[in-house]
């Protein structure tokens, strides 16, 4: 949930926050302060925040790390990524000694989180041009000399959608879609009849709509965002993707005027970044 707000609003207030005030915004979910002051913790130890210390006072701002997962989970959620598919597939294969079986099992959570899906047991394919993505991840974790990364053409294209049912699991995907549907598409009716009717405060649109996004981000980890040839029919990723946008939109005003009633309070808003009334960048980096 920090990262959440971190994502869809720290990040356009100078990307620095009292961490005082992180626990006035997370009591709005039942969170208390030892919860909140342990989970900022965690996430230092991690290497996706930073503290600065003024008086005696803790602020927290994302690392360069942290950054980097923000700006490329904002791209995904808001659809500010690559349609067009040059019809090429990326294939990473890595021989990690059993040694290091942390390290192994950190990279394959970094893969499918990028939208790569196993072939095999250490084969990976994508569709998508992630080559820079490749090598941040050899960087980060120093295995350079363990991965080869190839581009390359299926010689039985007819059968792309063989290829991609041994690498990704759609159907389940687009069930969790249908499941989402179901569910926000009943509370974006009910929600925007009571915020027009002057029945739903700023404090619960601010829940409600960091509770929205925090929700859809677990796409990230599960959708490949496969290019739409590639893609099954009767897919309702799309569908499931302009709700939440439609929601979002509904709630991004009284929700942004309370982040910010608090936020004033104990930090400095003067780098505040103006965008459009509902854009946003929410963070996608699961716990």
């Amino acid at each position: 949930m920090i990262f959440t707000i971190y994502g869809d609003y720290i990040h356009h207030y100078g990307g620095k926050v009292w961490v005082g005030t992180l626990i006035r915004l997370l009591e709005a979910f039942g969170h208390n302060a030892q919860a909140v002051r342990a989970a900022i913790s965690r996430m230092q130890k991690q290497g996706w925040v930073q503290a600065e210390k003024r008086g005696n006072r803790s602020f927290y701002s994302l690392t360069t790390q942290g950054q980097k997962r923000m700006r490329e989970a904002g791209k995904r959620i808001f659809n500010d990524v690559e349609k067009e598919w040059d019809g090429r597939w990326r294939m990473l294969i890595y021989s990690i000694p059993e040694d290091q079986r942390k390290l192994r099992d950190e990279l394959r959570k970094e893969l499918g989180w990028s939208g790569f899906g196993s072939l095999t047991h250490s084969c990976w394919l994508t569709p998508h041009r992630l080559e820079d993505q490749v090598q941040q991840l050899s960087k980060r974790y120093g295995i350079a000399e363990y991965i080869h990364f190839f581009t390359g053409d299926h010689q039985t294209p007819e059968r792309n959608d063989e290829l991609v049912e041994k690498c990704w699991d759609l159907a389940a995907v687009n069930e969790r879609y249908r499941q989402f549907i179901d569910e926000y598409s009943k509370r974006f009716i009910i929600t925007r009849n009571e915020i027009k009717n002057q029945k739903m405060n700023r404090e619960q649109c601010f829940v409600e709509r960091t509770k929205l996004v925090h929700e859809y981000r677990k796409f990230l980890f599960i959708d490949p965002e496969l290019p739409e040839p590639l893609l099954p029919d009767y897919w309702v990723g799309d569908h499931a993707s302009s709700l939440f946008h439609e929601y979002y939109e509904v709630l991004a005003e009284p929700a942004n005027e309370f982040f910010e009633s608090v936020y004033k309070e104990d930090n400095d808003a003067k780098d505040s970044v103006k965008r459009g009334k509902g854009y946003r960048e929410p963070l996608s980096i699961k716990e």
